[in-house]
């Protein structure tokens, strides 16, 4: 029987194509491993390496606020139980420098001072959208005190593609990397 931390598919850490092997070795290069992921579902459809690539390239483009970017992917990663999305935002946020306690407080950032009224208005949006796959008048005109039209599109859009992330993840027992772990060393 399998252990329910381990994926379900057994990561395949030898890949046999080029485009793969570059994959492997600029990921751990850079983060100090390869990604369970990249092992799991991109060694068997590799074809999807350019999906995965045009979304990273798409996030670079997001004006929003870096800080913004960061929470919105831990706390949708949260609330969907994508533990590997959740290690990747924070490890991905200590790399800017973003202070980590702001991350302690996202499932009560209604509450919390760490959050600014914009960042709880963005925060409650991805939540009701991610929870029901639409918004409340009330919680789109709370959005739009704080962010213009094309804000207000990446966030949507950020909260989209994160909500992939976590349903190519966690359906497979993706877990996480300790990638933050991995970023302190």
């Amino acid at each position: 029987m399998q252990k329910e931390t381990s994926p379900r598919l057994q990561p395949i850490n030898k890949p046999k194509s080029l485009k793969l092997k570059i994959a492997y070795w600029f990921t751990k290069r850079i983060f100090g491993k390869v990604f369970t992921p990249l092992k799991v579902h991109y060694s068997r459809f590799p074809e999807a390496l350019g999906l995965s690539g045009k979304l990273v390239r798409l996030d670079k483009k997001f004006t929003i606020d870096t800080k913004l970017k960061h929470m919105i992917k831990a706390y949708v990663a949260t609330i969907n139980g994508c533990a590997f999305c959740v290690d990747i935002a924070k490890a991905s946020a200590q790399r800017h420098k973003i202070k980590s306690n702001s991350f302690d407080d996202l499932l009560r950032f209604e509450e919390s001072e760490l959050f600014s009224e914009a960042h709880k208005a963005a925060l409650a949006y991805v939540d009701e959208s991610t929870r029901n796959k639409r918004v409340t008048d009330s919680t789109f005109e709370r959005l739009q005190r704080y962010y213009n039209e094309r804000e207000i599109v990446q966030i949507t859009l950020l909260n989209a593609i994160e909500n992939f992330y976590n349903l190519t993840n966690t359906p497979l027992n993706i877990n996480s990397d300790e990638l933050c772990k991995l970023m302190q060393k």
